[in-house]
């Protein structure tokens, strides 16, 4: 082999690895659309969605069908496999079944979404999600929903969480100090969201209730019940772990 011939070889191996990243990358999102899409979408729909030929979509749901993270029906629509609801079953956090019926109970008092949130990164994304019951008025807030942790009831209650930071915003202290939040359009306009913290025993990340409304009196009148909500959780907690670890 010349030395020519090494370097190629050389180079063409950060190529390859560079491939199946983007690769791999592409699968999830495939997989986060028909997650997303209760009705399917076609393979020309993903081509579009993603930006690349029809025929790299194809190759992405073939291969998620064949491991049954996708499943095509007979109109040719995809939509997730029985292996994505397999595993997303396993690796769900046992915090959401904890927090499901704190969740419902608060949807029904209030005739408000409920949710639970914990951080990822710099956004807090909803893990749990509870529709009041009976007809009404519904937030376009779904499983996945994620927002600006600097920003709404949420963000603020799973940053009061923390110990104090230097240079964080005061409202974040006025948060910690007094046990809840709440906004008032700073995600959706038209929406009020009050939020209070979740202590989880370390080394789990902390957690949030949070209700979102649009009517005021709803709003202050949850203040109270998601606190105690946030309580009624925190001593289920403690009590299903007594060496300090979650699940």
């Amino acid at each position: 082999m010349t030395a020519r011939e090494a370097d190629a070889g050389r180079e063409g191996v950060p190529a390859r690895r560079a491939d199946g990243a983007q690769t791999l990358e592409r699968g999830l999102g495939v997989l986060r659309m028909l997650a997303e899409a209760p009705h399917g979408l076609r393979a020309s729909e993903v081509a579009a969605a993603l930006g690349v030929h029809r025929s790299i979509a194809y190759r992405l749901l073939t291969a998620l069908t064949r491991s049954h993270f996708a499943a095509r029906d007979a109109a040719g629509r995809y939509r997730v496999g029985v292996a994505f609801y397999t595993l997303a079953q396993r690796a769900r956090p046992p915090l959401v079944d904890l927090a499901m019926p704190v969740l419902r109970d608060l949807a029904v008092e209030l005739g408000a979404t409920a949710c639970l949130v914990v951080p990822d990164g710099a956004h807090a994304v909803a893990v749990a999600v509870v529709e009041p019951p009976g007809p009404g008025p519904r937030f376009s807030y779904g499983v996945g929903n994620r927002d600006p942790l600097d920003r709404g009831s949420a963000g603020l209650a799973l940053l009061s969480a923390g110990e104090p930071l230097p240079g964080e915003p005061q409202r974040v202290a006025e948060v910690r100090a007094r046990g809840w939040a709440i906004t008032h359009e700073e995600i959706t306009p038209g929406t009020i969201g009050v939020a209070a913290p979740v202590r989880v025993p370390e080394p789990a990340d902390p957690a949030a209730i949070n209700v979102i409304t649009h009517r005021r009196s709803v709003a202050e009148r949850a203040v109270p019940l998601v606190v105690a909500a946030a309580r009624r959780m925190e001593e289920v907690l403690a009590g299903e772990d007594g060496d300090g670890t979650v699940g």
